[in-house]
């Protein structure tokens, strides 16, 4: 896409109000398919895939944050020249939408299991068409350039297809089979759930011992859970533990049951920890599910799906979980046979991230991919280097989740999903049908009840949304993606997945050649951000009050790579404040007549300042593009915001008013020196603030759009350290006059005479005007008395700097003022020094007191020593 030249430079507003223009720029750029990719281009390609949120989702600070900095990657390789898709999307989110649905119809006095399957799937439609999606506009909101043409979802007819191919294809090579497995158990779901939908909290429970057998061969075991002592198989104790080496290969009556059950000698048992001895439940425990299989002990399932006691043959079947685990209580008690009750007995427990209620491990059959090869192949595309992680330190986590990942259960008890392909016959026959096949049809045949992991599609989606497994031109330009930035949190759950399923369906090519890991958005405390604890924040709300540039611009100076990142909303106000800055900078420069030219003059024609701050532009320009590159966001907004706000406004604007002053070519080249710097600082902000910087831009070179400008590059100029360092002299100068003054009780922009003895000697004659200037300091008068006096030390020698204050300070009320604070500083010392010298007081009080305290002290004495000689220096009378 060309840039064209509008007719005229478009006009600034007075001031910088993002809500004037921020939805009609982003129409604007829409309108212009400046982000609509072209896969037949002869650009080389740049993709990247939005991490897709629920279609439940509004749009959270975590969004914000990641979404900024998948922009600012994008829209500079858009600028870059590449051919840049950034594709959007959404998931179809099983769990959260049929929980939500469901309540929906509750309210209505609807039952979803009278209302059947096939009518509660198509609410669920019309749900996702009336309120899905709100994300969408909201991301619109906050600039992101995004396809969206190209917007998938992952109930799509496209995508369904992809996940029915994959599933035939895994399932036809012997991966996927179906096994009775422990599993993460919702009872109010009524369905098995990831790992990633589980919560673990620290909660209030107890912990029982109980006695099972009686006599010597009686043995105390210890549980959080004693309703499942129902299901017990066996007891496990140490083969080491002398205690109980008489008792392995015995039986020992199970209280309650009519039971016997086993003591079996297992290495996985802690001999140190209680009482030496577990109880082994293999269809309700992890670790007594292993024991269970090394012991070839029975597999006793006792709660239903809703986590109701059954199939036990005790008092207790019916009884809810929480109701039993009251009853069996009390019933070993009357037996005698509790021995001991902790309570309350704080301790982890898994819960429903959606139901919120405890899960429950129970053993089911379930349909499980088995990740073996796949791990592996994910294992080596980053160990061989053909994937990157960033932060490098993070491929540790990664290669411990891999190097140790359990088969993946897929199968949900859900009704919202992609149904899983597998049809069962009247004879036991099982079938798996892929997209093009009709399925078994006869009496007796029947399709799977359950839906798939949400996690197993949008662990295709770096090439199912480009038209896999179809031979797409999409998916010839855009696969493999070229990053994937998202939170280290998911590392685990949703790269790892994508890994191994873009590895296995495009024949050994990764699904992307990086993987740019952030952390979480904090307090301004560092807390993580919660609900129940008051500290979230709505970056809506934000973007209303400070504009969306703040907003954006607020994150990405947080976003270290790998690490949690604090917000404030002070830390939003001031980024509003650096947009203002930039927005009257350009301003000035424009009403000045700053333009950019083709081509600069020559340097040596400019002035000390010109060649000072292209230097800076040149070295801005190197530093922010190899931090981006190195996804060092943080770093790079760090770099822009102390360049436009300490270099080009406070220094730059402000020596370019007495250039400007001088008139004739020299006022010409500044303005165009002023025009070309602006035009590079625009563009290398864009990707990070692209409202206000599409709105100067275009304001002050008359074209199309830095959307589709070109990204900077240095000129390639030898770096004049000569003029670097006469401007660093003369900062050093004007600042310790600014500080002088201000130590004489000078107002700001008070004026006074001053000799500046030596300046011309040390080189600095071309910038006495400018020193003089921005001083606030005029050339000496005939009957000039120096009344004040400093040297200020610079290279290669002293500039004496002598001010004629006669006149200028009141100095009965400047000695007034001074005596006021000196008292104010001697009472500080007083005070510090009592504390000091009190043994009391530095016996008791911790080290990092003692050091404040002599730290005040230290700075109280500096401050006396100030005072008093800025009293001695004051005219007498």
């Amino acid at each position: 896409m060309t840039q064209t030249h509008a007719a005229q430079h478009r006009e600034l507003p007075s001031t910088w109000n993002p809500a004037d223009v921020e939805a009609e720029l982003y129409q604007r750029w829409v309108d212009a398919e400046y982000f609509t990719a072209d896969a037949n281009s002869d650009k080389p390609p740049f993709s990247i895939v939005i991490p897709p949120p629920n279609v439940t989702g509004n749009l959270h600070i975590g969004h914000a944050y990641e979404h900024t900095q998948i922009d600012i990657i994008t829209r500079r390789r858009r600028m870059q020249g590449y051919e840049a898709l950034w594709l959007p999307g959404m998931d179809h989110a099983s769990i959260a939408v049929q929980t939500l649905v469901e309540r929906q119809l509750r309210d209505q006095g609807i039952d979803h299991r009278e209302l059947g399957r096939e009518a509660f799937v198509e609410r669920v439609w019309q749900w996702k068409e009336q309120y899905g999606g709100a994300i969408l506009g909201q991301m619109k909101r906050l600039g992101e350039s995004v396809d969206w043409s190209r917007e998938r979802f992952t109930m799509d007819t496209g995508l369904s297809r992809a996940v029915q191919t994959i599933f035939k294809k895994l399932y036809d090579d012997g991966l996927i089979y179906r096994a009775e497995r422990l599993v993460n158990w919702s009872p109010a779901l009524r369905s098995t759930i990831s790992d990633i939908e589980v919560e673990h909290k620290e909660v209030d429970g107890e912990l029982v011992s109980m006695r099972y057998g009686d006599g010597e061969s009686s043995i105390v075991v210890a549980t959080t859970r004693i309703e499942t002592m129902l299901g017990d198989t066996a007891i496990a104790v140490h083969p080491d533990d002398d205690r109980y080496r008489h008792l392995v290969g015995t039986e020992i009556e199970l209280p309650l049951t009519g039971r016997k059950i086993p003591v079996v000698a297992d290495e996985h048992v802690d001999p140190e920890f209680g009482t030496g001895a577990v109880k082994v439940t293999p269809a309700h425990d992890p670790n007594d599910f292993e024991i269970g299989k090394r012991h070839d002990l029975p597999m006793m399932t006792i709660m239903d799906v809703q986590g109701r006691i059954a199939h036990t043959g005790t008092q207790f079947d019916g009884m809810d979980r929480f109701e039993a685990r009251v009853a069996v209580r009390e019933a070993l008690r009357e037996q005698g046979r509790i021995v001991e009750e902790k309570r309350p007995y704080r301790h982890s427990v898994g819960h429903s991230s959606r139901s919120k209620e405890p899960i429950e491990p129970r053993l089911s059959l379930q349909w499980f991919v088995k990740v073996g090869p796949l791990a592996k192949a994910a294992g080596d595309a980053v160990r061989d280097g053909r994937v990157a992680i960033h932060p490098p330190e993070m491929s540790k986590r990664y290669f411990d989740w891999v190097d140790n990942l359990h088969d993946w259960a897929i199968s949900r008890q859900l009704w919202w999903g992609h149904r899983i392909p597998i049809w069962y016959g009247p004879g036991g026959e099982v079938v798996c049908v892929g997209p093009d096949e009709e399925p078994p049809s006869g009496e007796g045949w029947h399709q799977d009840e359950d839906v798939l992991d949400t996690w197993f599609s949008s662990g295709l989606w770096p090439f199912s949304t480009l038209g896999w497994p179809e031979d797409t031109p999409d998916l010839r330009k855009f696969y493999p993606t070229s990053v994937l930035v998202t939170g280290y949190d998911i590392l685990f759950f949703w790269v790892a997945r994508m890994m191994m399923m873009g590895l296995y369906a495009m024949d050994g090519v990764e699904p992307f050649k990086e993987i740019v890991l952030h952390g979480m958005v904090r307090d301004a405390h560092g807390k993580k951000m919660s609900k129940s604890a008051g500290n979230t924040v709505d970056p809506l709300e934000w973007m209303d009050t400070y504009g969306t540039d703040a907003l954006r611009f607020t994150l990405a100076r947080g976003a270290n790579p790998g690490t949690d990142s604090p917000i404030s909303d002070e830390w939003v106000a001031a980024s509003r404040s650096f947009c203002t800055k930039l927005f009257n900078a350009t301003k000035f420069a424009m009403m000045n007549g700053a333009k950019v030219p083709e081509r600069l003059a020559d340097r040596s024609e400019l002035t000390d300042a010109d060649r000072w701050i292209l230097d800076r532009t040149d070295q801005l320009v190197s530093d922010v593009d190899a931090l981006l590159e190195d996804f060092q966001f943080a770093k790079a907004t760090e770099a822009l915001y102390h360049f436009t706000w300490d270099e080009f406004c406070d220094w730059y604007l402000e020596l370019t008013k007495v250039q400007l002053d001088a008139g004739g070519d020299r006022a010409v080249r500044t303005r165009e020196v002023l025009g070309h710097v602006l035009d590079v600082l625009l563009r290398l902000l864009h990707p990070t603030i692209p409202f206000i910087t599409e709105t100067l831009w275009t304001a002050l070179t008359g074209r199309e759009s830095v959307v589709v400008a070109e990204w900077p590059k240095p000129s390639g100029a030898v770096a004049d350290e000569a003029a670097a360092e006469r401007i660093a002299a003369v900062q050093k100068l004007i600042t310790e006059i600014r500080r002088f003054r201000s130590d004489q009780g000078l107002k700001p922009g008070q004026r006074v005479a001053a000799k500046l003895g030596g300046a011309v000697e040390l080189g600095l004659a071309e910038h006495v005007p400018a020193v003089r200037s921005l001083a606030r300091i005029t050339e000496p008068a005939d009957g000039f008395t120096s009344s004040a006096s400093i040297e200020v030390g610079l290279s290669g020698g002293n500039v004496a700097v002598e001010l004629d204050l006669s006149g200028a300070v009141d100095i009965a009320a400047e000695r007034k003022r001074l005596e006021k604070d000196l008292a104010a500083a001697e009472k500080e010392l007083t005070g510090t020094d009592k504390k000091l010298t009190n043994p009391a007081f530095l016996d008791k009080a911790p080290a990092e007191v003692v050091e404040k305290i002599k730290a005040r002290r230290e700075a109280a004495q500096t401050e006396i020593d100030r005072i008093k000689a800025r009293l001695d220096g004051l005219p007498q009378g």
